[in-house]
């Protein structure tokens, strides 16, 4: 069943089950309120009819005598018995509430049955075939006569059934009303979870599993208002949508990024496969066309070529399996490094690459000791310096600074020179990205230098920030002075 369906059930019948119980303990009271009320008329009828009785002597109390000297209501009962006058009875029908004025007399068979429900008792209920239900009480006169009055229970059962009817139609009336309001309350208030089924259902049919997708199905406001349970449903799925939409579109990213990848590294790698390549045929060429030293020399200078090219595409391949260790947390050795010292280093090895720059360090006269990879640390710097010399032209003052703040060790390279193309910014630490659109050696490099920093600062613990805007460019490497857990020592080459 339906969440709706076994609602419904479960209200009606617990309402009905209410109703019912309701019914009875009604009816079981007012009916004994009836009897009692029934009963107490009774009494002051045997009571005045037991007078009437005792002033007599016992022959002359008789069924007749007693009629005689009464003012019968409708409907009621006498009997009498003695030893002197014998036994009768009679009963006045009751028409509608009123008195017809003709008395009834009662067969032995009435007697009998009205002696044998009293048993001994004062008071008793009994039926009689032609005149219905009847509660009787019997009274013992000074003479020794024994009264016997009675009322009927006519009027008690018309008024419980009266009683049984209206409980019974209203609780009908009450049901269907209350199955037209729960189902009403309930399928408006389960709306919003058929918002959110919907909305599912339309998401799920749309193809996620490839290209550029974007979610933009959302379950209405009006049906995720989180103050409500079913509510907190919708928002909750649209938040869940959101993030999904965000990492489909991650993902859309690093396929792009992936493919750029695939792409660079495939021509970084095409370049000085095709020199090797031609340099090689060109040495064979001249081995099988040429003889003597013109054949040495050309030899000897396409080896040349050749062998740069190969350190060109070790280099890189290196680069790549330095990030792919990197990525998974070996590769560093750790140890104390003297980030000072290691600053000094790195500005005296750059400044002869660009005499045509300014360099420029700031240092404190305290060495700032770490704890991390020297060597890497040392490639930090070193690719941060080359990034600066190589991305400014000639004049510009790049500025190597070292200090402490706190519980890092600071180290920022600044320059003076365009800036950075805010176009670019956003993938300055991708891999293969670069500030220049173009793939020249002297401009571009591979585009891993500032990305195989960032993985090494932070596998160091560490954090790299970039600010820039022209005459104003400044990257800043943050290091915990002790990490609380070094990277696990890597001493494999």
């Amino acid at each position: 069943m339906s969440l709706q369906t076994r609602l419904m059930t479960a209200v009606i019948g617990f309402v009905s089950l209410i109703l019912v119980i309701v019914a009875v303990i009604t009816s079981a009271t007012l009916g004994a309120t009836l009897e009692r009320q029934l009963e107490d008329r009774l009494n002051g009828y045997s009571l005045d009819v037991a007078k009437l009785v005792s002033r007599v002597p016992a022959q002359i109390a008789t069924i007749d005598y007693v009629v005689e000297g009464t003012n019968p209501v409708p409907g009621i009962l006498l009997a009498v018995s003695s030893s002197e006058g014998g036994t009768g009875g009679v009963v006045f029908p009751d028409t509608k509430g009123q008195w017809s004025g003709v008395s009834q007399t009662l067969t032995s068979a009435d007697l009998d049955r009205i002696d044998a429900a009293l048993g001994g008792r004062a008071s008793a209920t009994v039926t009689l075939d032609d005149f219905g239900s009847y509660l009787v009480v019997v009274r013992q006169a000074p003479n020794g006569v024994n009264v016997v009055t009675g009322l009927p229970r006519t009027e008690i059962q018309n008024q419980l059934a009266t009683l049984l009817t209206v409980i019974a139609l209203a609780t009908i009336g009450g049901l269907i009303l209350l199955a037209l309001t729960t189902a009403i309350t309930i399928r408006v208030g389960l709306r919003p979870l058929r918002a959110v089924a919907a909305t599912a259902t339309r998401v799920a049919n749309q193809p996620l599993d490839r290209g550029e997708v974007q979610i933009t199905e959302r379950v209405p406001a009006s049906e995720a208002d989180p103050r409500t349970e079913t509510g907190l449903v919708g928002a909750s799925l649209n938040t869940l949508l959101d993030h999904v939409n965000t990492s489909l579109a991650s993902r859309q990213k690093n396929e792009e990024r992936m493919r750029r990848f695939v792409a660079d590294a495939s021509h970084e790698l095409r370049t000085p496969l095709s020199s090797i390549r031609g340099y090689s045929e060109l040495s064979l060429r001249a081995l099988k066309q040429q003889g003597g030293e013109a054949a040495i020399e050309g030899t000897t200078t396409s080896l040349e070529r050749i062998q740069a090219q190969s350190l060109r595409m070790t280099s890189l391949v290196e680069d790549l399996l330095l990030l792919a260790r990197l990525d998974e947390g070996r590769e560093l050795v750790h140890g104390t490094v003297d980030l000072t010292q290691l600053a000094l280093e790195g500005l005296s090895d750059a400044r002869p690459t660009a005499a045509d720059h300014h360099w420029k360090i700031e240092a404190p006269e305290e060495p700032i000791v770490i704890i991390g990879d020297a060597g890497r640390m040392h490639q930090v710097v070193a690719n941060l310096l080359a990034n600066a010399r190589t991305h400014t032209p000639a004049g510009t003052s790049i500025t190597l600074s070292v200090s402490r703040e706190g519980d890092e060790a600071v180290l920022r390279v600044h320059d003076d020179g365009p800036g950075i193309d805010p176009g670019v910014r956003d993938e300055l630490f991708a891999r293969f990205a670069r500030g220049d659109s173009s793939r020249a050696r002297q401009t571009g490099g591979t585009g891993l230098g500032l990305a195989i920093a960032k993985a090494i600062v932070e596998g160091h613990g560490g954090h790299i920030t970039v600010s820039s805007e022209p005459g104003d460019t400044t990257f800043t490497v943050r290091i915990p002075i002790n990490p609380a857990q070094p990277a696990a020592t890597d001493v494999a080459g």
